[in-house]
């Protein structure tokens, strides 16, 4: 019967890709009633992380305010600038800048914005766009683990508390460790592919006239509102890691706090949304239209439905699963980094794998050493080249060095994403020993 179960499973996961987007929480739904009322399978006992929503909703909000108010706009005016005036770095930089991006905002989607500038800087320089641009946006997916609001660590520092590791000590290994691994997969991605004046796609092209060269820096309309919305914005997160750090265990400032972390992170959130709307004088009613809202409500109804779905499965079969797993990943650490890796591939969502995986592997033993280390796999987003960041950056490249090949593997995108989740679990495991 597991066998059967563990089918359905895999079978709504699949459905849950090809639909796409929203699509894998919708498909989780089926696969519980599939589960549940097709094969007798209980739910009482299935995990469905609440706060993870509640935190997602809260933070999205507040971004949104500040996307209204003008504030993504000057950041990304400031990261233009800071490309434009440093082109021959192209390749190490534009990580750098959609790293730190997704860390403040805690969504990789903020990559979409920098993406143009990227590749119009390198085809400027004659750099082969496809080395920034795919490190670019793989930054941007591994800086989800390193982010303190995304829901991928709010929900794996949740799993942790039990275990002795606090948000603060997971934070202090995450951080340092997929900023140096995008720095390595930046170098391995600088030797990727011919010279740009030497692919016979980009001289093609070239001869077609289908290549503008547009090196003149894009003056957006900035809001008046707009630094106002990000410094709150930014406050919020200070005061977010603040309170984390004071009522930690590790720390101890406080003693018996009123308010726990999680539903600090919404308060404070969602206080900075009253605020930005309060002092800029925004329209309150256009936040629900903001992309980062839209984008923010599917990831929460994609964790619902992926983290009830492989929940109500595992602890229906944690007995067998743990008989089964328990010997090979105390034996083989390093293959929950693998078994997350490969399942990230099909979610599309650093915060549902998490949610979908690690509390199993939690439960049937596996080293909070082990499990920290590999948080970085649960990024491999970049495998299948499907995800919307990268199909954005194979658009935006007109030189034709971003191309996706023929099996559908070989993409720039796959050697420098594999070469920088590798050394982020390696790190990990080297960081981790020292905090942990």
């Amino acid at each position: 019967m597991l066998i059967v179960e563990l089918l359905v499973v895999l079978v709504f996961i699949y459905l849950g890709a090809r639909i796409g987007g929203i699509g894998i929480g919708l498909a989780g739904g089926l696969g519980v009633i599939a589960l549940s009322i097709g094969l007798g399978v209980p739910t009482s006992q299935s995990y469905i992380p609440i706060d993870v929503i509640l935190i997602i909703m809260s933070v999205i909000t507040a971004i949104a305010a500040m996307q209204v108010a003008g504030g993504m706009d000057w950041l990304v005016q400031i990261a233009e600038n800071f490309l434009r005036k440093n082109p021959e770095r192209i390749t190490f930089y534009a990580p750098i800048v959609t790293f730190l991006m997704t860390v403040m905002a805690g969504t990789g989607h903020t990559a979409f914005s920098t993406l143009p500038v990227i590749a119009e800087v390198a085809k400027g320089q004659g750099i082969r766009p496809s080395r920034p641009l795919s490190i670019a946006v793989v930054a941007s997916q591994i800086a989800i683990t390193a982010s303190p609001i995304s829901a991928a660590v709010v929900a794996f520092s949740t799993m942790l508390e039990p275990q002795g590791v606090h948000y603060l000590t997971l934070l202090a290994i995450c951080i340092p460790t997929t900023f140096i691994a995008c720095m390595v997969g930046a170098f391995v991605a600088n030797f990727i592919g011919c010279p740009l004046k030497d692919d016979p796609v980009y001289q093609e092209r070239l001869e077609q006239g289908l290549i503008k060269l547009n090196t003149a820096e894009h003056k957006r309309e900035i809001l008046p509102t707009a630094k106002r919305a990000t410094y709150i914005f930014l406050g919020a997160i200070v005061l977010v890691v603040s309170y984390a750090a004071a009522i930690s265990g590790s720390v101890g400032l406080i003693e018996n706090p009123a308010i726990g972390r999680n539903e600090a992170i919404m308060a404070v959130m969602l206080g900075a949304a009253a605020v930005i709307v309060l002092t800029t004088k925004i329209d309150a009613a256009m936040i629900p239209a903001a992309a980062t809202f839209r984008s923010g409500m599917t990831a929460c109804v994609c964790v619902l439905g992926v983290a009830w779905l492989g929940s109500t499965f595992v602890n229906a079969h944690v007995n067998d699963i743990k008989e089964f797993s328990s010997a090979l990943l105390s034996d083989h650490p390093w293959m929950l980094a693998l078994i997350l890796f490969f399942a990230s591939m099909l979610l599309y969502s650093q915060g549902a794998t998490t949610v979908a995986l690690m509390p199993a592997a939690l439960a049937i033993g596996v080293a909070p050493l082990t499990a920290v280390a590999s948080f970085a796999a649960v990024s491999a987003l970049f495998v299948l080249p499907t995800y919307p960041t990268l199909l954005a950056a194979v658009e935006m490249d007109d030189t034709g060095s971003t191309r996706i090949g023929k099996y559908v593997f070989n993409h720039p995108f796959f050697i420098p994403g594999v070469a920088t989740i590798s050394t982020s679990v390696a790190l990990g495991f080297m960081f981790g020993s020292l905090l942990i």
